[in-house]
């Protein structure tokens, strides 16, 4: 078998979220199909490569940085290439780019290092998330990927209260738990600010996410931005260690994955084994936001 890194975006708009679910349109479903297509595998034939990813989307994420590998044979892989003579994987994103809907593009396909594993070799995950609270700004072109905001924010009091977040902390407060799924992550970044356009935007790092945590922290800064809680609040629901149901979850259409980052090569297998063991006690890859 071969391992492929595919490094991939979409508009989360009408996909209900990465992973497949029977009678729903997601994104590994349609990137599935579509490599059953140019490969030529399914039922009756060579199982189809399923995607492993580095972070799920829930429905209505936008990805402009997700990656993704498969394990695929090496027939298959050269049978892929059709009737030209173009380089081989320079060949397979050609064909995925005429069978996939315009909402998700495979941007490039390369041979993944030894080791490499799209999920458990990741090192951080980032996101954005961007809102609109000013009329003036507000954009009818954009408004699938920014959320419109009735009321002024303080964005000054929205960092103040990101600040104390960021580092290894329990987010319990901050996520929907999974049985068996740990809560405990290392939040890296956390900042808010306004861009030259106006938009609020929030840049969130860390080494990986829990579900719902990413919103679940917007909701919690929006609270503050809009004067209804004090820029301690946040930082008292984190000591709380529960999810009392006081903090909102954002719209999922503010969220963005912007990039998944991995070490160096050499460093691939050691990382990988390294996340296993860590998350060994989780029942499921960590969803996005």
């Amino acid at each position: 078998m071969i391992r492929l890194r595919l490094d991939l975006a979409y508009d989360g708009t009408a996909f209900a979220g990465w992973a497949k679910q029977p009678g729903l349109r997601t994104v590994e479903a349609v990137l599935e199909d579509a490599l059953a297509t140019i490969l030529r595998t399914g039922p009756r034939g060579v199982p189809t490569p399923r995607p492993t990813v580095a972070g799920r989307t829930d429905a209505g994420v936008h990805a402009r940085g997700q990656v993704a590998h498969i394990d695929i044979e090496p027939d298959a892989l050269q049978a892929s290439r059709g009737r030209g003579d173009r380089p081989l994987l320079e060949a397979l994103v050609a064909r995925l780019a005429g069978v996939l809907p315009p909402d998700l593009v495979v941007h490039r396909v390369t041979d993944a290092p030894d080791g490499f594993d799209a999920r458990f070799s990741a090192e951080r995950r980032r996101y954005t998330y961007r809102l609109c609270d000013d009329t003036t700004v507000r954009d009818p072109l954009v408004r699938t990927s920014v959320v419109w905001h009735r009321r002024r924010l303080d964005v000054e009091a929205m960092q103040e209260s990101a600040a104390p977040l960021v580092g290894l902390h329990d987010f319990a407060a901050f996520c929907k738990p999974r049985p068996g799924a740990t809560t405990i992550r290392t939040l890296e970044v956390f900042r808010w600010s306004r861009d030259d356009e106006g938009l609020v935007v929030a840049d969130v790092q860390a080494d990986a996410f829990c579900h719902s945590m990413v919103r679940s922290l917007v909701g919690a800064s929006l609270a503050v931005g809009e004067g209804r809680r004090g820029t301690d609040w946040p930082a008292e629901q984190l000591a709380g260690r529960s999810r009392d149901g006081k903090t909102h979850v954002a719209p999922a259409h503010g969220l963005t994955l912007e990039e998944v980052s991995y070490p160096p090569e050499q460093e691939m297998a050691d990382r990988a084994e390294l996340t296993r063991a860590r998350r060994s006690v989780e029942a499921a890859a960590p969803p996005c936001c």
